[in-house]
C-alpha cells in the first residue's frame, strides 16, 4: 500500500437501500477497476485501492430508501480507466451488472469533445463516470 499524502481522500462510504443489488453494480466495478475487497460485515463491504477504500453499507440508520443524485449530496464518483478500449468493454459487461449508459446519444463525448468518458447509472439511482486516460479526441 502507497503511503497517502496530506490532504489525499480517505474512503468514501455509500449508503445503499439494498446491499446485494449494490454489490451486484458498484462491488462488480470496483472490482474490476482494481479495487481489493478490505473489509466484510453484515450489512457492508469495503474495497480497498492504495491507500484509498470505498464503503457500501445498508445502514439501519437510512432515513430514505432512494438516493437522488439530484438532491444536495453526492452527485456521482469518477473513476479513471486507463484507455477507450477499456473503458467499452467496461461499458458493454456494465450492462450485466446493473448499470445502464446515461447520454446514449451523446457517448463516448457526453462531457465534451476532449472527454473520452463514460456515465454510468445503476438500478439505484447512483452515477459514477468512467474516464480514459489515454483517448482519442473527438473530430
Amino acid at each position: 500500500m502507497s503511503r497517502p499524502s496530506h490532504g489525499m481522500l480517505h474512503h468514501v462510504e455509500l449508503w445503499v437501500p439494498d446491499l446485494h443489488r449494490a454489490l451486484v453494480s458498484l462491488g462488480w466495478l470496483l472490482e474490476v477497476l482494481g479495487y481489493a475487497l478490505f473489509q466484510s460485515w453484515e450489512g457492508g463491504r469495503s474495497w480497498r485501492l492504495g491507500p484509498i477504500y470505498l464503503v457500501i453499507e445498508q445502514s439501519p440508520a437510512l432515513t430514505a430508501d432512494e438516493h437522488d443524485r439530484c438532491r444536495p449530496g453526492l452527485n456521482h464518483l469518477a473513476f479513471h480507466v486507463e484507455d477507450a478500449i477499456t473503458l467499452e468493454k467496461l461499458v458493454a459487461d456494465a450492462a450485466h451488472h446493473g448499470w445502464h449508459l446515461m447520454f446514449p446519444e451523446q457517448h463516448p463525448y457526453a462531457g465534451g469533445g476532449q472527454h473520452y468518458a463514460a456515465y454510468l447509472e445503476n438500478d439505484d439511482g447512483f452515477e459514477v463516470e468512467l474516464v480514459a486516460i489515454n483517448s482519442p479526441e473527438r473530430k
